[in-house]
């Protein structure tokens, strides 16, 4: 996997949008937060266009994201929100450039779609908080974002809990939003699940929904070629009148308990405040234990 060169001060990051439009948050937070790391800030085009949900239409968006990615200047590309649309550009765009001089891109949710893709061509990405959560993101999480980009040693400590399956495990750290990665099976940017660490997390969704997506994991044999899961936060999840009868936890756990592999639970990222860094496609030392458990990016 290709490590992106490591932001230095002085460096510039682009701000723009892939999915839902971007109209009334306020990205002050974000922009004085990169000043303060010394980092200059360009915000691309597609802030503030109007399209349903969208923030411009699809060919507004790819022309937004081509231009930051093909700019040398730009060294990192930060998407500014998730929602739904990532998906819909990818085909649009031409990597030539970025893989002469491949760069960062961070975000999270629907920006999976984007980390599944540069994964499948060999680069590493930031899976972490985006502009509008800077303002409600907890300090440890936006140190983490700090800490991946100028390449610093990331590592993390997690408390016990009670459904996490012991052991250890090394290899390359793959996922994001379950939802994403889910829909992604099947085309050009699906991952490659062998000798992987597997990261989930998810908003939102039904717990059927949840039973459904991990029943494609076992199915399409991602869960039978991993070598361990990291589970982040499964946040507003809901339920039908007549209940499934799991929770998000105990539904992941039913179905992944037949493989010998090291689980993780209750990893601090995901749709929470407290969303830490991940740089996909980075190996991770995994071990789970009854004290505490530590992921540690080599």
């Amino acid at each position: 996997m290709i490590t992106p060169p490591k932001l230095q001060k002085g460096d510039t990051v682009a701000i723009l949008a892939t999915a839902r439009k971007n109209i009334d948050d306020n990205l002050k937070p974000a922009i004085d937060l990169l000043k303060s790391w010394g980092l200059n800030v360009v915000i691309g085009s597609t802030i503030g266009l109007d399209n349903n949900q969208l923030a411009g239409t699809d060919a507004e968006r790819a022309a937004d994201f081509q231009q930051q990615m093909d700019d040398p200047n730009i060294k990192a590309i930060w998407c500014v929100k998730g929602g739904y649309g990532t998906v819909r550009i990818i085909d649009l765009l031409d990597f030539t450039k970025f893989k002469q001089q491949p760069k960062w891109l961070i975000g999270f949710s629907d920006v999976t779609a984007l980390h599944n893709h540069l994964n499948t061509m060999g680069f590493k990405s930031i899976h972490g908080i985006m502009p509008v959560t800077v303002a409600r993101a907890t300090p440890a999480a936006i140190e983490t974002l700090r800490t991946a980009l100028f390449g610093e040693k990331l590592s993390y400590e997690v408390q016990p809990f009670a459904m996490n399956r012991l052991g250890k495990a090394s290899g390359e750290l793959v996922g994001g939003n379950l939802s994403i990665l889910y829909s992604l099976f099947g085309s050009p940017s699906a991952i490659d699940c062998s000798d992987k660490i597997l990261f989930i997390e998810d908003l939102d969704e039904y717990l059927y929904h949840i039973d459904r997506m991990m029943m494609n994991l076992k199915r399409n044999g991602c869960l039978e070629s991993i070598k361990g899961i990291i589970v982040g936060s499964m946040t507003k999840m809901k339920d039908n009148d007549i209940p499934w009868g799991k929770n998000a936890v105990e539904i992941i756990d039913d179905v992944t308990k037949k493989y010998n592999i090291p689980v993780l639970y209750n990893f601090p990222a995901g749709h929470i405040q407290d969303n830490r860094a991940l740089i996909l496609g980075n190996k991770v030392s995994l071990e789970v234990n009854n004290k505490l458990s530590t992921v540690v990016f080599e």
